[in-house]
């Protein structure tokens, strides 16, 4: 089998936004890039530093996802040289592995010349994320909100998203795993029903792109926050600062350890220099909404 060299880029993202807890997603402006060419077996060379931990070979997340779509179509995959370059901080709470599998799934589909459906593409990597939130917005860029069970995956998809982006970022990762394991099996039942209703103020603010609305619905969750901000130096002083510096509002970003901040666009950059002054423990990245979603282009010789 014959083929080009192309290129998979895929963008980072943030969930939760506070209480749509493993329901909202939203694409950011930062990226994973996956060249791939010809091989005569499998291998995976990061560029970037902080990945090279990360296996070269064909245990590598990216190479399981692909491996996962041959198998659902019962085809062999043929093996690749997959070079990468990413500017999306690891285990940081942005969608680092949602990336990853959705850039498997894209090279399977073009490897194999199967032209998936994007809700196939949606439910395979929500199958291996366990959730949407993450993986929908890799896809589909924007903002989605969505809902996942055995048997039902409903996604509801905003494709543009007009705000500033501030992402604090710790020194230290903080894995999935243990994030998960600080959440409570139970929650009462009116500590449910008010970030029930938390959540649904928030997806129809950000369904109609009221951020004011939306900001102040990010702060009211009480799904994980609670049970894991103990875990982000200055989490109550750092929210308080956001506020008093204008921002639409704050939430941690995915399970951690970054904590996301909206603002309105152009007030990023003051906001960014106020919790740098404040907070310079955090690295403070100035991003933006992608409302591109996963795109894969033959590689240009």
């Amino acid at each position: 089998m014959k083929w080009n060299d192309f290129t998979v880029t895929v963008p980072a993202s943030t969930a939760n936004l506070g209480p749509g807890f493993d329901s909202i997603g939203l694409a950011l402006d930062l990226h994973l890039s996956i060249h791939v060419s010809p091989a005569n077996e499998w291998s995976v060379q990061y560029n970037n530093e902080s990945y090279q931990h990360l296996s070269p070979s064909s245990d590598n997340l990216i190479v399981v996802a692909a491996q996962k779509v041959a198998g659902k179509y019962g085809r062999d995959l043929p093996p690749a040289r997959l070079q990468v370059e990413t500017d999306i901080p690891l285990s940081r709470g942005l969608g680092s592995s949602a990336s990853a599998i959705a850039g498997g799934i894209e090279i399977a589909d073009r490897l194999l010349d199967l032209n998936m459906p994007m809700k196939e593409k949606v439910e395979i990597g929500t199958e291996m994320e366990g959730h949407a939130d993450n993986i929908s917005a890799a896809l589909l860029g924007g903002l989605t909100i969505s809902y996942a069970d055995a048997e039902e995956l409903s996604i509801v998809h905003v494709p543009e998203v007009e705000i500033g982006v501030l992402i604090l970022v710790p020194p230290t990762e903080f894995l999935t795993s243990e994030s998960r394991g600080l959440l409570p099996e139970e929650l009462p039942h009116p500590v449910a029903v008010r970030s029930s209703m938390a959540a649904n103020v928030l997806a129809a603010a950000l369904a109609k792109g009221d951020w004011e609305t939306a900001g102040r619905m990010m702060e009211k969750d009480e799904f994980h926050e609670p049970y894991r901000k103990s875990r982000f130096p200055d989490f109550d002083a750092i929210r308080l600062a956001c506020r008093k510096s204008g921002a639409y509002g704050s939430a941690i970003s995915g399970a951690g350890p970054s904590l996301f901040v909206a603002a309105e666009k152009g007030k990023e950059r003051d906001i960014s220099q106020k919790l740098k002054k404040l907070f310079p423990h955090y690295e403070c990245l100035i991003t933006k909404p992608s409302n591109a979603g996963i795109k894969s282009v033959e590689t240009v010789l």
